[in-house]
């Protein structure tokens, strides 16, 4: 029997490449995402590369009602998730507090915060209906140390810390497994989304020293999901070797 994984935000960056990792290894995906043509396209590429079976549901973690209608419902053949990775989010803007837009700030609050929330509330009762799970999210280095003009957006990725810790209580008689897995600077398509499509800005973010990659963090993910039953790594602080935290590097 394959195994199953439930990916959200699969359209770019993290996500794509950890479906791409499990279905590698033969897992059959549920991707989920807000851009239909890309998610769709993803989808057509990991069955004909893995011959694996996806299921593509495009709908926008924000929205519970669209939640609810995807996951709430899903045919039998695929309700039996073993990992879920809630890995859809963004940062939007480096602007002081008192510059702070507030569309921005409830954008990434309902999509870091309220979207995690809404998408596990919809997957667990299916992991506790198996006895077993696992749950990987995807946090920051922002989310264990405030950085300035970081402020809504660490905030955001301090509460998927602490909804992280406080799953892992709550679930630990379904034998479920949480992991929080906090990346540092990546080379993805964050900062173009921080910057707003501000490319020079975006590129400028990582140079000087080599960042982590999509595919580093779905290796950490695989990793985690391939260990023994009854070993969990609760909370992983991920960073390329030129960045010590969220403040300090090293560039040459």
């Amino acid at each position: 029997m394959h195994k199953i994984v439930l990916i959200t935000g699969v359209t770019s960056g993290f996500g794509k490449a950890i479906a791409e990792k499990f279905a590698s290894g033969s897992w059959n995906c549920i991707i989920t995402g807000r851009r239909a043509d890309k998610l769709h396209a993803i989808a057509d590429e990991l069955r004909e590369k893995f011959s694996v079976r996806v299921l593509s549901l495009v709908f926008d973690v924000r929205h519970n009602d669209e939640v609810k209608q995807n996951l709430g419902n899903l045919p039998d053949e695929w309700k039996d998730i073993d990992v879920l990775v809630n890995n859809a989010g963004l940062a939007l803007g480096r602007d002081t507090f008192d510059k702070g837009s507030i569309h921005d700030w409830d954008t990434m609050i309902d999509t870091n915060v309220k979207g995690l929330l809404y998408v596990t509330k919809a997957v667990v009762p299916y992991m506790i209906a198996k006895n077993a799970g696992h749950i990987i999210n995807i946090g920051s280095v922002a989310g264990k140390e405030v950085y300035e003009s970081g402020n809504v957006y660490c905030a955001s990725k301090y509460a998927v810390d602490a909804i992280s810790k406080s799953l892992r209580i709550d679930l630990l008689s379904h034998k479920i497994k949480v992991t929080a897995l906090h990346p540092g600077a990546a080379d993805t398509e964050f900062s173009l989304v921080r910057y707003k499509g501000d490319a020079d800005k975006a590129k400028q973010t990582y140079e000087g020293f080599t960042p982590l990659y999509a595919q580093d963090i779905a290796d950490i993910a695989w990793y985690c999901v391939s260990l023994p039953s009854h070993v969990c790594i609760n909370d992983l602080v991920v960073t390329c070797t030129a960045q010590a935290n969220a403040i300090n590097f090293y560039k040459e």
